[in-house]
């Protein structure tokens, strides 16, 4: 009876083990496809599923870079993502605070007003928001984008700073201000530092959803000299849509420092998603 027991776990985890591998196939499909055709000369008409004939060719990254733009695009995208994620960590652990903190039930309303706001799709308010920024001059502009991409991104940051915050011990908060400490010194002091892990997460989700924007984006920089990442490979893959390899290659150097960031994070990342179940 055992014996069959301890089969029939073996081939649950086998079976586990199977769909997770088939996921993380799926996952990087187009990965690979997106490489083996930016590897290729345009002459090679061999199949997208097949490693380039003969030697790599590393042509497309240079027209991708002389063409396209993309090391610019990439400079520009750095710039709007660290400065619009850094204003989405401090201003959103700003204001989880006292939605953490006082559970009156005007609080639970914003905070449920907040939650809401992260269900707004935001191409639903391009044309005022489009208007706003063209009356004050902020259109191809670092500042404006900056402002819009910040905006879009703090509900989600006050939400789950607001979460993480509630599982935090209140008696380290109460110890402090017997010390003498004031609010300012709470919060600097003795809250921030035990946001690492949920800030981690913040980062990662805001900072690839700014870095991947392209709806809002395209619309704001239509300037090729502040255009972000998403609207330069869009207006290059326009202009080299029979150039499909440097079309590829252009995608793959967008992508890449998402994923060397992620690689750095990703271990807080883990620890902010699961830390407010485990306190």
């Amino acid at each position: 009876m055992s014996g069959a027991r301890t089969a029939g776990r073996r081939t649950g985890r086998i079976a586990i083990g199977a769909a997770l591998l088939a996921v993380i196939l799926l996952q990087l499909l187009p990965f690979y496809v997106a490489l083996t055709t930016a590897l290729k000369t345009r002459t090679d008409l061999s199949s997208q599923w097949l490693l380039p004939i003969g030697d790599l060719f590393w042509g497309n990254f240079d027209t991708a870079i002389r063409d396209g733009g993309i090391l610019r695009a990439i400079g520009n995208s750095a710039v709007v993502t660290v400065v619009a994620t850094a204003i989405v960590c401090v201003l959103g652990a700003l204001a989880a605070y006292p939605l953490a903190r006082r559970r009156t039930t005007l609080n639970k309303a914003v905070l449920l007003a907040i939650i809401g706001l992260i269900m707004i799709p935001p191409l639903s308010i391009l044309v005022p928001l489009y208007s706003m920024l063209n009356r004050l001059g902020a259109i191809n502009t670092y500042w404006g984008i900056i402002l819009v991409m910040a905006t879009t991104q703090l509900p989600l940051a006050i939400f789950l700073y607001s979460s993480f915050m509630r599982s935090l011990p209140i008696a380290v908060e109460e110890a402090a201000v017997m010390d003498g400490a004031n609010l300012l010194q709470v919060l600097f002091l003795v809250i921030f530092p035990m946001l690492k892990p949920v800030t981690a997460t913040v980062v990662i989700l805001a900072g690839v959803a700014i870095w991947n924007d392209y709806a809002l984006s395209v619309y704001v920089l239509t300037d090729p000299q502040v255009k972000t990442i998403a609207p330069a490979i869009g207006a290059f893959f326009s202009t080299q849509s029979s150039n499909l390899g440097a079309a590829a290659a252009a995608s793959l150097m967008g992508f890449l420092p998402v994923l060397v960031a992620y690689l750095f994070l990703q271990r807080y990342f883990i620890r902010g998603i699961v830390a407010g179940s485990e306190r």
